[in-house]
């Protein structure tokens, strides 16, 4: 079986890389930093004898190099099974107040690298008539709170894309599952890593186990939306 993951050198995409490399998975994998995806690589190979993994380094804003990396991910599997578009980044801030270009680098990284992505490699999926595409969105694509500003415009837009895409894949046998979790331990909450208790978060492998059983389920049953918050609720 064979996926391919964008932003999997790190929290919830790391999490879901090394899930699906021990149960023998090939990945294909990209980030934007060599070192990461070189440290990932060696980890990843090494939870199963039988798992290749193949990395690109990738800025998911430029849309050529994003389609440039679906070219690549085409060029190494014969077949893709799951697409997890799962890179993103997240700038807090109100709208009024926050920086210049944050709405257009939050729209270009957590939305548009999932639309040029999903269109390289839906064809081979729409082909072979099966798979499985996750977006992985966020609590804030349903709801609005202080300082979510163009983070949470993004989400809302990436959510809306995944509900478009669903109608569109039905007939063609392609699952389509948007995620939405709320505040879960990665490196966007780095930070908070001393002042709170590790409870208080989610796990980044409690997504990635979401994503496993989702991925079992027979092919007459999809889940497309799934929420996951903190069991003490959202931060």
């Amino acid at each position: 079986m064979n996926a391919v993951i964008t932003g999997a050198t790190k929290g919830i995409g790391r999490a879901i890389a090394n899930k699906l490399a021990e149960q023998g998975w090939n990945l294909v994998i990209c980030s934007r930093t060599a070192s990461d995806l070189e440290s990932a690589k060696n980890d990843l190979k090494a939870r199963s004898e039988t798992t290749k993994v193949y990395t690109s380094e990738v800025d998911m804003r430029q849309k050529k190099e994003v389609q440039a990396f679906g070219d690549f991910c085409l060029s190494k599997l014969d077949k893709i099974d799951v697409l997890i578009n799962n890179a993103g980044i997240f700038i807090p801030g109100a709208i009024h107040q926050e920086e210049e270009d944050a709405l257009e680098s939050m729209i270009e990284t957590n939305l548009y690298s999932a639309y040029h992505l999903t269109r390289k490699l839906v064809p081979s999926m729409m082909k072979q008539k099966e798979g499985l595409i996750i977006n992985m969105a966020s609590i804030a694509s349903f709801m609005a709170y202080p300082n979510g500003g163009s983070y949470s415009i993004s989400k809302f837009a990436l959510r809306g894309f995944s509900k478009v895409l669903r109608e569109e894949m039905k007939e063609h046998g392609i699952k389509v599952t948007t995620i939405m979790p709320g505040a879960t331990w990665s490196h966007s909450w780095a930070a908070m890593k001393d002042q709170l208790p590790e409870s208080r978060l989610m796990q980044a492998e409690d997504i990635a186990d979401t994503i496993w059983s989702l991925i079992n389920l027979s092919e007459s049953a999809v889940v497309e939306e799934v929420v996951l918050r903190p069991q003490l609720g959202d931060l």
